[in-house]
C-alpha cells in the first residue's frame, strides 16, 4: 500500500475478525529498536480515557481485544506484533491507531526497512506499508483500523512526530506526565492504565515504584516541572472555577516511563494439594542422567535464553568484546578439521552494520575439566576460518594470571582468536541481576529468566558452579595438622588459588542476591604479578595455617575479612566500623549496641584504640546489659569497632554437607546478615576515613 490509501479488511480475507499487525525495523549499527503502541479512540478522535493507551507498560486489554505480544529478532533485524480481536470491540471504538516510538527521541531515520504488515486469523498475509521517507521523527503512526458501516478498514497513514511517544498520545487526549527521556536509564516506572492502582503487570512480576501520580485533581497540582517534555500540555477545563460543580478526582495521569519487571520478592501461593507436587517447568532437570546429556542441555538453554532475552544476552557477550546487535545460538555445529571434524558445544554469532562476529563456545558440567587439546583444536579452527573468540563454560572461576587450559597461538597467522571463560556462577549472577533487582523491559524475557535461573540451580543440573577445593587440598590440611607441611610446596598454591576462586564466587553469589557490587580486596602493590602475591600467601599458610581474603560490599561501612583456621578448624569473618566524628563515647558504644540488637549473641566485639594497645572486648551477650565495659580505661582515642563472629567449619573438599565450601557460605551469609545489614551506613566523611584507614 501506499501512503494515504485505504482498503476493507473483509474485501481482503474471510477470517479478519482477528488479526496480527506486525511492525519491523532493520538497523545498520545493530543497536536499533523501537517500542509499538495502539490507541483506541471515539467518534471525536480522542481516546475515551488513558486505559485506552496500550504501549510497553500497559500490554494487553483485560478483554483481550488487544494484546502486544512483544519484539522478536527476524533475519533482517527485529519484528514486533499485536494481535486485534477486531469482534470484540465495543460499538464505541471508532478507530484503532498503530504506532512505534523509539527511546529517549531517538530518530527513525537511524533505521531501515520500516515496514508494517497485517495478518489474519489463519496466517495468511493481507498487506504490507513501508515508510522510506523517515527522518528526526521519533513516534510514527503506522496505520489505522477504522469502521465504516459497520465493517472495519484500514488505512496507511505513516505520520511522524518528532516529540516522541508522549507528543502522539496526548494528540490523542492521553494525559501524560512525562516521557522515557525524562527518566534516567533503567528506573522503573510501572504503568496502572486504569487508574484503579492495580498494576497491569503479570502477577509473576512485581515493579519497583508506585505505578501511578497523585491521586489528586490535576488543577490543585503544582505547576510542571522545567525538567518536563516540552510541548507536552497540561490540560485544563475552559469553564470558569465558580461555575463548576464539585469536581470529581480525576482520571490519574499516566507516564511513559519504562518499567523494569523484576520477579516478586514473596512467592505466589501454591494451589498443589500437597509438597509432594512440583510445578512445571520449561526447562527440566531430573531426568537428566549422564554428564553428556547435563552438557547439551544446559547449552542450549543458556545460548536459547540469551537469543531471546537482549539485555540477558548482550551482559554476557559484552565482556568478550561482541559488538551490539542482532545475535543468535547454535548448537551441536559440525566443523570442519582435518580428518576428524569437530563439533563444538555452540556458536554465538552477532551482527552489525552487515559484519559478523563469532564465537566457539565449550562447555562442561559438574566436576569435569576442559581439557587443552580439545580448546587448542577449537581456536585453531576459529582462526583458520576468521572466528573471533572461543568462550569456555564450566564450574570453575577464572583467576588472573592464571589459566584453566594451556593454549599455543601460532604467531604467523594475522588472525587473532581470543579465549575466555565464563563461570556458571557468572551467569546465575547475572540472572539475578536483571530478573531481581535491574530488570528486563519483557514480562515473558522475566518469565524466561527465572526459569533459566531455576534450572541452574537445580541439583541435578551440573551448573553449581565452583565446588570442590581440588587434589591438593586434604594433603595441604594433613601437612598443616601434622606441621610437615613445607615452604614452597607447590600444592600450597594451588590450595591458595581454589581458595580465591571460592572468594570470587562468594562474592558473585552474595552480589546477585543484594542487588549490589561484591569484590574481593586484593592487597598488593599495583603492578604485582598474582603468583608471586599467590606465592607469598601460600608461604604465609604454611607459616599460620591460616587463609586471608577480603571483600568489598557496596554500602556497607567497611571491609568484611575472611579467614579459616585450618589448623584450629574456623571460620572467622569481621568488619571494622569506623568511630564517629563527633559525639561521646558512651553514646556510641550504646548506639552500637541498639544497631546489633537483633545480632548473633556470640558476636565478639572489641573497641579499637590509637597505637598498638588492644581495647576492651567481649561478646554481645555480656556487653548488652553493661554496654560501657568497652570504653578504655585510660585516654586512649577510640578509632573504631571491630565485630567478629567465629564459626566452625568442614574439612572436607567441598562435596559433603559439612564441605568448607558450603561452610565458607553459610559464614558469610550468617554475618552479612545478622550483623552487617544491621550497621548504619557511613557518611561520606566517614567512608573515605573508613578508606584511608583500610588502605
Amino acid at each position: 500500500m501506499v501512503k494515504g490509501a485505504n482498503v476493507g479488511l473483509a474485501a481482503l480475507s474471510e477470517n479478519a475478525g482477528s488479526v496480527i499487525v506486525s511492525l519491523s525495523w532493520s538497523s545498520p549499527s545493530g543497536e536499533g529498536d523501537a517500542d509499538v503502541s495502539v490507541l483506541l479512540l471515539g467518534a471525536n478522535g480522542k481516546v475515551r480515557g488513558n486505559a485506552d493507551f496500550y504501549f510497553y507498560n500497559n500490554p494487553a486489554a483485560a478483554d483481550g481485544t488487544v494484546q502486544l505480544l512483544g519484539p522478536a529478532p527476524t533475519e533482517n533485524g527485529s519484528e514486533d506484533r499485536i494481535q486485534l480481536d477486531l469482534t470484540a470491540f465495543p460499538g464505541d471504538v471508532d478507530r484503532i491507531i498503530i504506532a512505534a516510538s523509539r527511546h529517549q527521541r531517538a530518530h527513525f531515520g537511524e533505521l531501515e526497512n520500516i515496514r508494517l504488515a497485517l495478518t489474519d486469523g489463519s496466517g495468511d498475509d493481507l498487506l504490507g506499508f513501508s515508510i522510506a521517507d523517515a527522518g528526526a521523527e521519533s513516534a510514527f503512526v503506522f496505520g489505522e483500523i477504522y469502521r465504516r458501516a459497520e465493517a472495519w478498514k484500514f488505512r496507511a497513514i505513516g505520520q511522524g512526530y518528532d516529540s516522541g511517544l508522549a507528543g502522539l498520545a496526548t494528540d490523542y487526549g492521553i494525559e501524560i506526565d512525562e516521557d522515557d527521556d525524562s527518566d534516567q536509564d533503567g528506573e522503573p516506572s510501572p504503568l496502572d492504565a486504569s487508574g484503579e492502582g492495580e498494576g497491569s503487570a503479570s502477577p509473576t512480576v512485581e515493579t519497583s515504584t508506585p505505578t501511578l501520580l497523585s491521586d489528586q485533581p490535576i488543577q490543585a497540582q503544582a505547576a510542571p516541572r522545567a525538567d518536563a517534555l516540552a510541548g507536552v500540555p497540561v490540560q485544563r477545563s475552559a469553564e470558569p472555577a465558580a461555575a463548576k460543580a464539585p469536581a470529581a478526582v480525576p482520571a490519574r495521569r499516566l507516564r511513559t516511563a519504562k518499567k523494569k519487571i523484576t520477579l516478586p520478592k514473596a512467592p505466589k501461593i501454591s494451589l498443589a494439594e500437597n509438597e509432594a507436587w512440583r510445578a512445571a517447568r520449561l526447562f527440566p532437570a531430573s531426568s537428566l542422567k549422564s554428564d553428556r546429556e547435563r552438557e547439551m542441555r544446559a547449552t542450549s538453554v543458556l545460548l536459547a535464553v540469551m537469543t531471546q532475552v537482549p539485555e540477558f544476552g548482550r551482559r554476557l557477550t559484552a565482556a568478550f568484546g561482541a559488538p551490539a546487535g542482532r545475535m543468535q545460538t547454535f548448537t551441536e555445529v559440525s566443523l570442519p578439521n582435518g580428518d576428524t571434524p569437530r563439533r563444538p558445544d555452540g556458536i554465538i554469532r552477532v551482527e552489525r552494520a552487515g559484519k559478523l562476529w563469532t564465537a566457539l563456545v565449550e562447555t562442561k558440567t559438574n566436576g569435569n575439566a576442559l581439557r587443552s587439546e580439545q580448546i587448542q583444536d577449537y581456536m585453531d579452527i576459529a582462526a583458520r576460518r576468521g572466528y573471533e573468540a572461543v568462550i569456555t563454560l564450566s564450574n570453575d572461576v577464572a583467576l588472573e594470571g592464571s589459566s584453566l587450559v594451556e593454549v599455543k597461538t601460532d604467531g604467523r597467522r594475522k588472525h587473532k582468536v581470543a579465549l575466555w571463560h565464563l563461570s556458571w556462577a557468572e551467569v546465575t549472577h547475572q540472572a539475578q541481576l536483571l530478573i531481581r533487582h535491574e530488570g528486563v523491559r519483557n514480562e515473558a524475557h522475566a518469565w524466561l529468566l527465572q526459569e533459566l535461573l531455576h534450572y541452574l540451580q537445580h541439583e541435578n543440573s551440573g551448573c553449581h558452579g565452583f565446588q570442590n577445593m581440588g587434589p591438593a587440598w586434604v594433603p595441604v590440611r594433613n601437612g598443616i595438622d601434622e606441621e610437615t607441611l613445607s615452604p614452597g610446596d607447590p600444592r600450597t598454591v594451588q590450595v591458595v588459588e581454589s581458595w580465591e576462586r571460592l572468594i570470587r564466587q562468594v562474592c558473585l553469589r552474595l552480589g546477585g542476591e543484594l542487588g549490589t557490587k561484591v569484590v574481593p580486596v586484593q592487597r598488593a602493590k599495583r603492578g604485582t604479578d598474582p603468583r608471586s602475591r599467590r606465592a607469598e600467601l601460600a608461604g604465609r599458610l604454611c607459616v599460620d595455617g591460616q587463609l586471608h581474603a577480603e571483600i568489598r560490599v557496596e554500602g556497607a561501612p567497611g571491609i568484611l575479612a575472611i579467614v579459616a583456621d585450618l589448623r584450629m578448624g574456623r571460620l572467622r569473618t569481621s568488619i571494622e566500623v569506623p568511630a564517629p566524628e563527633q559525639g561521646y563515647p558512651l553514646t556510641w558504644v550504646k548506639k552500637l549496641m541498639k544497631q546489633l540488637g537483633e545480632a548473633p549473641a556470640d558476636l565478639h566485639v572489641q573497641t579499637l584504640l590509637d597505637g598498638e594497645t588492644v581495647g576492651p572486648r567481649g561478646t554481645l551477650e555480656r556487653l548488652r546489659p553493661e554496654p560501657g565495659d568497652l570504653l578504655p580505661r585510660g585516654s586512649e582515642r577510640i578509632t573504631g569497632f571491630r565485630l567478629t563472629l567465629s564459626k566452625s567449619v568442614g574439612s572436607t573438599r567441598g562435596n559433603a554437607e559439612t564441605g568448607f565450601i558450603r561452610g565458607v557460605d553459610a559464614a558469610v551469609d550468617l554475618f552479612h546478615a545478622g550483623v552487617v545489614t544491621q550497621l548504619e551506613r557511613p557518611r561520606p566523611g566517614q567512608r573515605a576515613k573508613a578508606a584511608e584507614a583500610s588502605a
